[in-house]
């Protein structure tokens, strides 16, 4: 089962050298990713771990203003550009009213998520489950241009009889645009 720490930090951008201080296992930290939000100031940090919850208390402890929510992987797709540098990172976090879920995972799972992967610059597409916390439904886009965000067969892809029909019932929608770190050479 992958799952993943993910660190919010709204009204702070946290670079490399903060978080490479944080006691992690020099494995994990090389599969942990650092996002800044584009139209505000927020970090993300993803940590990628099968150990969540024996990592969480020392993240908790060494950030502890950061909001820590476990996700857990239900569905990745790899993109139309996999292999390529992702310097854009898509999230779109939502609750969805009851009465459609079973609809809303069809649709994602069938249409939507599969669509948004093979659109040219989409490097990878998933879909990640927050379980004791809300928004629950997270599905992330590792895009290689935020110009693939946007673009006609994006649009194309949103804009299906099936989507007009479920996103109505999107509840605490959030969608943030993020630049991706680089990971530095040495940390």
């Amino acid at each position: 089962m992958t799952q993943q720490l993910r660190l919010r930090l709204p009204g702070q951008q946290l670079g490399w050298s903060t978080v490479s201080g944080w006691p992690l296992d020099p494995a994990v930290l090389e599969t942990t990713q650092l996002h800044h939000a584009v139209d505000h100031e927020e970090t993300y940090v993803r940590v990628f771990t099968d150990q969540a919850s024996a990592l969480l208390p020392l993240l908790q402890a060494a950030c502890p203003t950061a909001r820590i929510d476990v996700l857990t992987l239900t569905q990745s797709i790899a993109g139309a550009s996999n292999g390529q540098c992702a310097a854009w990172f898509y999230a779109v976090e939502t609750d969805i009213s009851p009465e459609v879920d079973d609809a809303f995972n069809r649709w994602y799972g069938e249409e939507h998520l599969p669509g948004l992967a093979a659109v040219n610059g989409t490097v990878r597409a998933e879909r990640w489950l927050n379980q004791a916390s809300s928004p629950r439904y997270v599905a992330t886009y590792e895009l290689t241009t935020r110009e693939t965000f946007g673009c006609p067969a994006w649009l194309a892809v949103r804009a299906t009889p099936w989507s007009d029909r479920i996103r109505p019932h999107f509840l605490n929608t959030q969608r943030t645009m993020f630049t991706t770190l680089p990971r530095p050479e040495r940390l």
